[in-house]
Parts: C-alpha cells; sequence; structure tokens
C-alpha cells in the first residue's frame, strides 16, 4: 500500500478500516495490504481482539442506571468537600506553598531571571522613589512659601497701624470660607442620626 510505509501510517489505517471510514478503492488496497504484511496484519488482529474484549465488558456489565437526583448529589458532594479550603489555616498554608513555589521557580531561573524579572522590578522601584521624592520636595516647598507668606502677613498687621483690623478682617474671611464645611457636617450628622 503506497502509504504504508510506518508504523504510525499502518495504525492509522487499521483503525479507519475497523471504523469503516475506508472508501471502496482504498478499502480493497487495504486488504490486499493486509495480506502481503505481517506487521498490518498483526495490527488488525490486535485491533480487533481489543474491540471483541471492549464489547464483551460492556455487554456483561450490564446497563446501569444513573440517580434522578445524581446531578444534584455531585454538587452537594463538591460544595462539601471544598468547604476545607476557606478555612484560615488552609488559606495560609496555600500562601505558603504559593510563596515558596514563586522563590524555587526564581531560583530555577538564574541568571535569566535577572533581566527579565528583576530589572523591570528595579525600573519600577526608581520610578516610585523619583515619584516620591518629587512629592515630598513639593510638599517641603510649599510649606517653606506658605510660613514666609504667613510670616509677611503677620509682621504686616502687628507693625500696621490698623493691624488688628487686618487681623479680624482676616479671621472673618477664614470663618466664611470654613461656614460652608461646618454646615455641611452638621446636616450629616442629623442625617445619620435620623437612620437610627
Amino acid at each position: 500500500m503506497n502509504g504504508l510505509t510506518t508504523n504510525h501510517q499502518c495504525i492509522e489505517d487499521v483503525a479507519a478500516y475497523l471504523d469503516g471510514e475506508l472508501d471502496d478503492a482504498a478499502l480493497e488496497v487495504f486488504e490486499g495490504h493486509v495480506k502481503t504484511c505481517a506487521g498490518c496484519a498483526q495490527e488488525l488482529r490486535t485491533q480487533r481482539q481489543l474491540l471483541c474484549t471492549l464489547n464483551r465488558a460492556f455487554e456483561e456489565s450490564g446497563a446501569f442506571e444513573l440517580p434522578q437526583d445524581f446531578a444534584r448529589l455531585v454538587a452537594t458532594h463538591a460544595e462539601s468537600d471544598v468547604t476545607g479550603l476557606r478555612g484560615r489555616g488552609e488559606r495560609r498554608r496555600a500562601f505558603k506553598v504559593c510563596a515558596v513555589l514563586a522563590l524555587l521557580s526564581f531560583a530555577l531561573l538564574g541568571a535569566a531571571s535577572r533581566a527579565t524579572v528583576f530589572q523591570p522590578a528595579r525600573s519600577s522601584l526608581r520610578v516610585a522613589e523619583t515619584l516620591l521624592d518629587l512629592a515630598c520636595n513639593t510638599i517641603y516647598d510649599g510649606g517653606t512659601g506658605a510660613s514666609v507668606i504667613v510670616r509677611l502677613v503677620v509682621r504686616a498687621i502687628a507693625l500696621s497701624p490698623y493691624g488688628l483690623g487686618l487681623f479680624l478682617i482676616l479671621a472673618f474671611i477664614i470663618a466664611i470660607s470654613l461656614l460652608p464645611r461646618l454646615i455641611a457636617s452638621y446636616h450629616r450628622a442629623q442625617i445619620i442620626e435620623e437612620e437610627f
């Protein structure tokens, strides 16, 4: 047979023959080849014996019926078997196993992990450090500027002949700016008291 040069092809052709997948021309070619090829004939006998054994095993076991509530029983057993996974100890143990596996994988990666894992992590840490440094410098510079402005305003008020009047105006402006916040917190407190 022209396609039966390998053992794998022979097994595929035998399976196709037994399953009835060969057309008439291929069937005649295969049957002629089996008469001349001992390997294919042996494979055909083996496959037929296997099919007969399987048929006999299924016939002897008889048909069995599943209970009507089989799906519900399986779901109930599956849910009850999973309850142990929800405990704290189980989660902690799973976390430890995952951490050990991660460390082991990093150790096995060796030098390759340096370029693929550690360099991006180091780069991310540098970016975070730069952003934190920027935020700290901004807060420091803002505080320094605010302290200079407050010092100038206090000196102007204290040394001015109308210092007390300017101080009262400044206090009035601050009080007016805080008034909406106080009103909102008052209403929020009343809403909470009404709910309870």
